[in-house]
């Protein structure tokens, strides 16, 4: 009995010994090509919402519960689960680089946390995607001896998630919004002067609708005793047959209980009032329809909804501002979410 006994501190010291001489970190490492720009992929990355619609954690447990908290996506973003399958964790992005990088602490409750992270590189219009898992396992001996095992079920987890998260980008819009100046903020309604007025969509032929009815609306205006209260505005209502629809409009201030609302050509309306994307277009009012692809595609990659038409406010004169440097600043009505 007393040599079985030995022999048994033995082996648990033997097994001690090697457990301490296994590597202390787990690390894997898997990447993907996907047929989508950087900023597209980002974004299914940097927030948690988005996460959760290719991400492994459902396949692994359908019945989790998710729950979302901190700042909706980048820095600060945490999402917490708990499931019977998937067990229970949270994990928070702590730096968030754009289009380029994306790094999370993931604690599963066990007495160490994990880091994951995603590094793009985009090339042609193509991004590679490369998905990392690294934890320490201190004096987890158990946990050492186990590693390779482990890591072999995160690769294939990761694997999994990937070709998924291919399959979503690859089947948003493909403009590459990477380079737009958007800023989300609160507008207050403001009183305008519009016509309702179609033109072909074709930037020739609604300069030419547009001058007419700015034209109409200035006459109104000083015909009432009107003061305009900013730039000249188009809000963008729909699409009738080949024909675009749009109220050619422009702010005003002074109406008063006699001014006329509702006249044969100009009426008097208001503004949206609510939350909007910002986008400032720089250069030829012939490119405003490649900004407005980028903003669907920008929309679509980060899953927000509209909420109304959009409009365009044409800050500068282009009499007086050379094409390439014109301002026009473009209005999104969304819900928040």
């Amino acid at each position: 009995m007393r040599k079985l006994l030995y022999g048994i501190v033995v082996v648990i010291v033997l097994l001690i010994v090697i457990g301490f001489a296994l590597p202390q970190n787990g690390r894997v490492e898997v990447a993907t090509k996907i047929n989508a720009n950087a900023a597209t992929v980002f974004a299914q990355l940097n927030d948690f919402r988005r996460f959760s619609l290719w991400a492994p954690l459902l396949d692994i447990d359908p019945n989790v519960q998710v729950l979302y908290s901190g700042e909706h996506r980048g820095v600060g973003s945490t999402m917490t689960w708990s499931g019977t399958v998937a067990g229970s964790g949270t994990q928070t992005i702590t730096a968030s680089d754009p289009f380029e990088r994306i790094d999370i602490v993931m604690n599963r409750g066990e007495s160490a946390e994990a880091n994951t992270w995603f590094v793009l590189t985009e090339d042609a219009g193509v991004t590679t995607v490369s998905w990392g898992f690294e934890t320490n396992y201190g004096l987890n001996i158990l946990g050492r001896y186990f590693a390779p095992l482990f890591s072999g079920v995160v690769a294939r987890e990761y694997r999994s998630g990937l070709d998924r998260l291919k399959e979503l980008a690859e089947g948003l819009p493909a403009a590459n919004f990477s380079d737009l100046e958007i800023e989300q903020l609160t507008v207050e309604a403001t009183e305008i002067a519009y016509i309702r007025t179609t033109s072909a969509a074709e930037p020739g032929a609604m300069s030419d609708a547009m001058g007419k009815s700015y034209f109409e609306i200035l006459n109104f205006i000083d015909e009432h005793g009107l003061e305009d209260a900013g730039a000249p505005l188009s809000i963008i209502r729909n699409y009738s047959g080949s024909e675009l629809v749009f109220d050619a409009a422009i702010p005003v201030q002074n109406v008063a209980e006699s001014t006329p609302r509702e006249g044969p050509a100009v009426k008097l309306g208001s503004t949206y009032d609510g939350p909007v994307l910002r986008i400032k277009h720089v250069g030829s009012y012939r490119t405003l329809g490649e900004t407005h692809g980028k903003i669907a595609s920008y929309l679509a990659a980060h899953g927000v909804a509209r909420n109304g038409p959009a409009w365009e406010s044409y800050v500068s004169d282009p009499g007086s501002v050379a094409a390439t440097e014109l301002i026009t600043i473009v209005y999104y009505p969304i819900i928040l979410e």
